[in-house]
């Protein structure tokens, strides 16, 4: 696809810096370089050059290096030029007035990443990787994000449509042939091929949950009764003191929501209101907002004084709990023996803390650390980003491959199976981006970064 205006924006965050990045792309972009560093000939591609940048009028404007890449060997896959001036951000901004004034206009967000990918330098989950990347908030998130933005992703899907093509083929050549049917040992065959699609869908699927623990990190909701030590535990595990500790029963009445990184995971820390019979209206509605979290937690640490019986939870609160997702932290190890843990609590893993000392805090990571690790229990690098997008996409290829697979077992004409398979492959390119329309590309990009 050709456009025939070139774009221009800041590429670095706004503010002071040490160097910042205006990117150009567009058919101006050579003409630029020439007439801005007074070249006789354009400046080799891909080559960093040092010089002087003259505005419309001659004057001087920064000493910079810019780089000519030619397309299609480009990000976009047009003629893109970077400049990286002295990270002041009037110059910056007197720069990027200067390439408006030579013809330029201020991209809109996101516009760079949509001109690769309508000039097919990338498919759809390419460039949605690229906002999961700057997005990413752990180390395993970063390398997800890499994958997909390597394409893997996009491949992978490229496989399955070819072998529903290759279904589709085999089944349409037999339309034309009424009189006839597929052997028993072909139609077998053709159904076990689009069962191995569905369950390569199911997968990816259901790899949505576990990518929502990379993309928004790991919601770990810190729940017990009052003075049971839940904001000095939350304090403890950020290194500074970001929640009130009192001896006053009740002190938390809402909750506090802040992230650690945990072993390359990032963990969303919830501190929540103490659980008990509520003395004011205020801290009913913080036990109401807690119980109201657990629906949407992933790890729990259940505190408790170890010093102390063992309270009873809330049904409503107990109910979400289980041996996979639950830490018992019997805090206050510094003040004695800890009592045994009361079935069904017994069951769950448990870790000794001294909130205050810190001693057992390591212990208390460690089995984080290692209940995460559970869920995540397949290769890391086989995990998809999975959004919003993509589910449903998803979701109709897998209801379009049943439904093929259901029409086949009941001996319906094969014209009913072939318009399945054909609904399937349309899901497939719609998650790529190859039928989609210019309404998504303007709702997907808009949450892009200008510049990017």
């Amino acid at each position: 696809m050709e456009n025939t205006d070139t774009i221009t924006a800041l590429a670095t965050p706004s503010g002071e810096s040490a160097i910042a990045l205006i990117r150009v792309t567009g058919p101006l972009c050579e003409t630029i370089a020439r007439e801005a560093f007074s070249l006789a000939k354009s400046p080799a591609p891909r080559r960093a050059c040092h010089g002087g940048f003259r505005d419309v009028a001659g004057e001087l404007l920064d000493d910079v290096v810019y780089i000519l890449f030619r397309g299609p060997k480009s990000y976009t896959g047009e003629d893109v030029l970077e400049i990286s001036c002295h990270g002041n951000p009037l110059i910056a901004t007197r720069l990027l007035e200067d390439l408006l004034a030579r013809g330029c206009r201020q991209s809109e967000p996101g516009e760079f990443t949509r001109r690769a990918f309508l000039n097919g330098r990338m498919d759809l989950t390419q460039a949605e990787a690229v906002m999961e990347l700057i997005q990413a908030r752990s180390d395993r998130a970063i390398r997800v994000a890499n994958n997909q933005l390597r394409g893997n992703f996009g491949r992978q899907l490229d496989q399955l449509k070819m072998r529903l093509l290759a279904t589709v083929a085999t089944i349409e050549a037999y339309i034309d042939f009424p009189d006839e049917d597929l052997p028993p040992e072909q139609k077998k065959a053709e159904i076990e091929a689009i069962r191995s699609v569905l369950g390569f869908c199911s997968r990816i699927i259901d790899s949505g949950k576990y990518a929502a623990f990379l993309r928004d990190g790991v919601k770990t909701l810190i729940l017990g009764e009052p003075n049971a030590g839940k904001s000095s535990l939350l304090n403890c595990l950020l290194g500074f003191e970001r929640a009130i500790v009192s001896d006053e029963p009740g002190t938390t009445r809402d909750f506090i929501r802040e992230r650690v990184m945990l072993d390359g995971h990032c963990l969303q820390l919830m501190d929540t209101a103490g659980l008990r019979e509520a003395t004011s209206g205020i801290e009913r509605e913080g036990i109401r907002k807690t119980v109201e979290l657990t629906e949407e937690a992933d790890l729990f640490l259940l505190v408790i004084d170890g010093t102390l019986p063992c309270p009873e939870l809330p049904e409503e609160v107990s109910k979400h709990i289980n041996a996979q997702n639950c830490i018992v932290v019997q805090n206050k190890s510094d003040l004695g023996e800890m009592r045994p843990l009361p079935a069904p609590l017994s069951d769950l893993t448990q870790v000794s803390l001294s909130a205050l000392s810190g001693t057992g805090l390591e212990d208390l990571k460690a089995a984080a650390v290692a209940m995460i690790d559970a869920h995540l229990a397949q290769d890391q690098d086989d995990l998809i980003l999975v959004n919003a997008r993509h589910s449903t996409a998803l979701k109709e290829l897998a209801d379009c491959l049943e439904s093929a697979i259901r029409n086949f077992e009941a001996g319906e004409p094969a014209e009913f199976v072939a318009s399945e398979l054909r609904g399937a492959v349309e899901a497939i390119g719609r998650v790529l981006g190859r039928i989609d329309t210019e309404d998504m590309l303007d709702v997907l990009f808009s949450s892009f970064c200008i510049g990017k």
